[in-house]
């Protein structure tokens, strides 16, 4: 039985955000190996996060910035150690290095972050975006930390892409994983076209690119509710802050109506889902609970990114918010509009998002790489570069720390 460590930047919460849904797939795909697998963080817990015990996963409160994770790992000494985000390899890879030399590293990025952190910037300048605004400090350190592990998690084909031809990262350190969905578990069939009203879209406050959105549908949402007088937009999402709920406004329909006890079922509801995305990175859980729940969206080339490839999108793709007004309008009134774009979805699902595929070719993977591990690491001579000068710059700076809070 292998011993799996999970490092994660925060507790997962699959309720919340498309980070937890995808960190549970992944946990879940380890324990269907019949894996030994502990979920560590030096998060605060939270009010949502998971049971992780439900699913048979121990749990461990970590520290940063403290030797007592030395002992804490020599003790559990995993075969396998997955970081959440680059952050926690930068942390705690280096101590893995040193006390589990032997165990297999995996950096889980669930996105890029240095492309989401350049597209804000681009958008905040009210500019767009060059592959010049990648070359920044997030950037460095991100990709450091993927060539210091030995595989990492992709989930988008275009941050695929932009890795090997922008960054010139070897394919053999990466592995393309999007979100993993049990096609013999989902809705045959839904409410239809006409059991369903009103406009959603749903999201973390706290994520940046969500409130953007909720802030842009202040421009589009006018448009539709002037030829839409009816209609309503019901604003889904955790941690609603105080200027988020402000917004909420019964006379012209735009509804805030924060945490939802079932993402599934207000999506059914709705009959189109809303989703202007103007900067970001990875792929879209609330799109992909749409084509779950068979409802057809409008998003952004940014929202259908690394989701559909070339094939049909499951509702609209628009650039402005005079077009996504117009496309948005469409779908909610054109019953035939509606039903081929939930057969567009459904072709998604099955041809890109099938979990016991993508769950078998991850854990292939996995397995080729644990086999030869000494040569997989010998071809990366970056990455035992990288290693080397890490283990003294970024230990010295944590001991430092830790000394100082002595």
């Amino acid at each position: 039985m292998k011993k799996v460590l999970v490092i994660g930047y925060v507790w997962p919460e699959p309720n919340s955000s498309a980070a937890g849904t995808h960190m549970m797939s992944l946990l879940r795909a380890f324990r269907a190996e019949n894996w030994q697998v502990e979920f560590a963080s030096p998060a605060q817990k939270t009010e949502h996060m998971v049971d992780l015990s439900e699913d048979g996963i121990t749990t461990q409160v970590i520290a940063l910035n403290c030797s007592s994770f030395d002992e804490y790992v020599q003790a559990y000494n995993p075969d396998i150690v997955m970081f959440d985000r680059f952050m926690m390899e930068e942390q705690f890879g280096w101590r893995v290095d040193k006390y589990c030399p032997n165990a297999l590293k995996i950096l889980d990025t669930e996105d890029l972050q240095c492309l989401r952190n350049a597209r804000h910037e681009a958008h905040k300048a009210g500019r767009e975006f060059s592959h010049s605004d990648l070359h920044s400090d997030i950037a460095k350190r991100e990709i450091a930390a993927i060539l210091r592990s030995d595989i990492s998690l992709i989930i988008s084909h275009y941050e695929m892409q932009l890795l090997n031809d922008v960054f010139k990262v070897d394919s053999a350190l990466l592995h393309h994983l999007p979100f993993l969905v049990d096609l013999q578990h989902i809705p045959t069939s839904t409410k239809a076209f006409a059991e369903r009203k009103h406009f959603m879209t749903i999201g973390n406050f706290r994520h940046a690119p969500n409130w953007d959105a909720v802030l842009y549908l202040q421009q589009i949402w006018p448009l539709i509710r002037k030829q839409l007088p009816d209609a309503e937009l019901h604003i889904y999402g955790s941690y609603p802050p105080p200027k988020a709920t402000a917004l909420n406004n019964p006379k012209t329909g735009f509804l805030i109506k924060g945490w939802a006890d079932d993402a599934y079922q207000v999506m059914e509801d709705a009959r189109v889902c809303l989703s202007p995305l103007r900067f970001g990175a990875g792929i879209k859980g609330k799109l992909l609970e749409a084509m779950i729940m068979q409802t057809p969206s409008v998003t952004t080339p940014i929202g259908s990114e690394g989701m559909h490839q070339d094939e049909p999108w499951s509702g609209a793709i628009c650039e402005d918010a005079q077009q996504f007004s117009g496309a948005a309008v469409a779908l909610y009134q054109d019953e035939a509009l509606f039903n081929e774009a939930q057969q567009n979805g459904q072709q998604l699902l099955q041809k890109y998002y099938d979990k016991s595929k993508l769950q078998s070719q991850l854990i292939a993977k996995i397995t080729a790489i644990s086999e030869s591990l000494a040569q997989h690491r010998q071809q990366n001579f970056t990455g035992q570069m990288l290693k080397h000068h890490t283990m003294r710059s970024t230990q010295y700076m944590a001991q430092w720390i830790e000394a100082k809070n002595k």
